[in-house]
C-alpha cells in the first residue's frame, strides 16, 4: 500500500491493537510503539478486563459489538489466550428490560434468578428482575496486551521505556523527540496516552478536545470464586462483581466520582474514602461482602463530555497526528473497534467509524 512510517505513542491495550491493526491493512508499513514504560503498564496493567456488549449510544453499541467479535475471533485463533469465558446476570430495578439500558438483545437471554452460591448472600431491592446476559469474558488484559505485542513483531519495533518528550509537526511529517536521546521521524502519529494527557508533548494539542481525568477504583474481596461462578451486575449502581478465577478472588468494579485527578496518583493506594465508597455500594445487597473489600486497584481514565471513544486529527497537524483515547474506562471492552477506527482515520478510509472489515494477523 503507502510503505509510510507510523508512529503510535502509547504501548497499552489501546496502542498495540492499533499497531495490530496497522501491520494487517499496510504490509509495507514501519510502525513503532514507544512507551515511558513497559508494555501493559499503566491503565492496562490494572484493567479488570470484562467483555460484555453494550452502549450508551448507538456508536457505542456499535463498537462493543466489533470488538465483542473482534475477541472471539482472536481467541478462535489462538486458543491459549487469556481470555475467560464467563457467565452474566444483570441486576435491574423495576420493570425495564436489558434493551432499555443498552445491551444488544442478541446477547441477552431470559428473566433469571441470582445465582446459587450468591443467593444466600446477596438481598435484592424490591422490584428487582434479574436478566440472564450471554457471550460475556473476561481477560488478563496485561497478559493478553504482551501476547498481542509479541504477535506484532518483528513487524512493530517497541521502545519500551522511551519517554517521548516532543512533537513537531511539518508539512512532510511529524518529528519525535525521545528521553533517551532518540530523534523518530514519521509521516504520521497515533497518540494513544490514556490519562496522560497533560505530557508537555501534546498537551497544547489535546487541551482542545475538552478531557478529564477519573478515578477508577475496584475493590479485590478475599473469597474465593467457584469454577461456575458468574458475574453480577448491577445497574443501577454502574457496578459490578467478577469472580477473577485464575486470580482467586472477586473483584468489585463501582464508581468512584473523583475528577481532575494525577495518573500518577494512583501509585499511593486505595484512600479511606475509595474503601467506604465500595462498601457503601455494596451494602445494601450484602453487608457481608461490603465488610469483605478491604484491598484493591486504583488507576484513572480519560473521559470525553458525552462519553464515546475519541478518535480524531488534531488541530494544526494536517492531519498527521491523530488522538486515540478517551475511552472511559472501556479501553479493553472498546480497544479494538478505537483501533479500527484510527487506522481508518490515517489511511483516510470513506467509512468514518466502525465496519466490519478489521483485519487480523
Amino acid at each position: 500500500m503507502t510503505g509510510r512510517a507510523i508512529a503510535v505513542v502509547g504501548a497499552g491495550i489501546v496502542g498495540c491493537l492499533i499497531a495490530r491493526e496497522l501491520i494487517a491493512r499496510d504490509p509495507e508499513a514501519t510502525v513503532t510503539v514507544l512507551d515511558r514504560d513497559l508494555i501493559g503498564s499503566g491503565v492496562t496493567r490494572r484493567s479488570a478486563g470484562v467483555s460484555l456488549v453494550k452502549g450508551g449510544t448507538p456508536r457505542t453499541r456499535r463498537m462493543s459489538a466489533f470488538s465483542h467479535a473482534y475477541y472471539a475471533a482472536l481467541q478462535a485463533d489462538h486458543p491459549g489466550l487469556p481470555i475467560h469465558p464467563v457467565g452474566a446476570r444483570l441486576v435491574l430495578p423495576g420493570p425495564g428490560d436489558p434493551a432499555g439500558s443498552g445491551y444488544l438483545p442478541e446477547h441477552t437471554g431470559g428473566a433469571a434468578a441470582v445465582t446459587d452460591r450468591l443467593a444466600g448472600q446477596i438481598k435484592l431491592p424490591a422490584g428487582s428482575r434479574v436478566w440472564q446476559l450471554g457471550g460475556c469474558h473476561y481477560a488478563d488484559v496485561p497478559a493478553l496486551t504482551q501476547v498481542i505485542a509479541a504477535l506484532a513483531r518483528p513487524r512493530v519495533r517497541f521502545a519500551e521505556a522511551v519517554k517521548v518528550t516532543g512533537l513537531s509537526a511539518d508539512e512532510t511529517g511529524v518529528t519525535l523527540s525521545c528521553g533517551s536521546g532518540e530523534r523518530l521521524r514519521a509521516d504520521q502519529v497515533v497518540l494513544a496516552p490514556g490519562p496522560w494527557l497533560a505530557e508537555p508533548a501534546w498537551a497544547g494539542l489535546v487541551t482542545p478536545l475538552h478531557l478529564r481525568v477519573k478515578k477508577i477504583v475496584a475493590m479485590h474481596l478475599e473469597r474465593p470464586p467457584g469454577p461456575d461462578d458468574e458475574l453480577m451486575i448491577f445497574e443501577a449502581e454502574d457496578a459490578f462483581l467478577l469472580p477473577v478465577i485464575h486470580r482467586g478472588h472477586w473483584l468489585l468494579s463501582y464508581t468512584r466520582l473523583e475528577w481532575d485527578v494525577d495518573p500518577n496518583g494512583p501509585a499511593q493506594g486505595l484512600s479511606p474514602g475509595d474503601v467506604e465508597a465500595a462498601r457503601a455500594t455494596l451494602r445494601p445487597y450484602s453487608p457481608a461482602l461490603a465488610g469483605a473489600c478491604v484491598s484493591g486497584r486504583v488507576c484513572c481514565d480519560a473521559y470525553s463530555q458525552n462519553h464515546e471513544p475519541v478518535v480524531t486529527t488534531l488541530d494544526g497537524t494536517d492531519g498527521r497526528i491523530i488522538f486515540a483515547g478517551a475511552a472511559n474506562g472501556s479501553g479493553y471492552r472498546l480497544g479494538p473497534a478505537i483501533a479500527s477506527e484510527a487506522v481508518n482515520l490515517l489511511y483516510d478510509t470513506a467509512s468514518q467509524g466502525v465496519t466490519d472489515d478489521h483485519q487480523h494477523v
